[in-house]
């Protein structure tokens, strides 16, 4: 059985660039039928040009079980931390800067 278990393990590796991680404020989130396209934006409060940082393509599949993964670890979080705070309608700088409204 431990031989059947290594076969399905993946090794991952962390390059140390992508280990520091990219900050993001915003997500816009669009979809076509057959994937899910999620930009990561810095907004910068006096600049009137917003820039994605990066962005992710998924599959429908994967778009639910990141949705469910997401859940479950924010339930885990607020066990911990207490409630996040809910900030719907709430934005603390204009998010359109003339374009489109984003969603996150």
């Amino acid at each position: 059985m431990a031989m059947q278990d290594q076969k399905n393990q993946i090794n991952i590796e962390l390059k140390e660039e992508v280990a520091q991680g990219t900050y993001s404020n915003l997500a816009i989130i669009t979809h076509s039928a057959s994937e899910f396209i999620v930009d990561f934006v810095r907004i910068m409060p006096g600049i009137p040009k917003a820039q994605v940082k990066s962005r992710i393509i998924l599959t429908p599949e994967h778009a639910k079980r990141l949705v469910a993964a997401l859940q479950d670890n924010i339930t885990r979080f607020e066990a911990v931390h207490g409630t996040i705070k809910d900030v719907t309608g709430s934005a603390p700088m204009p998010l359109t800067f003339g374009g489109t409204t984003a969603q996150a």
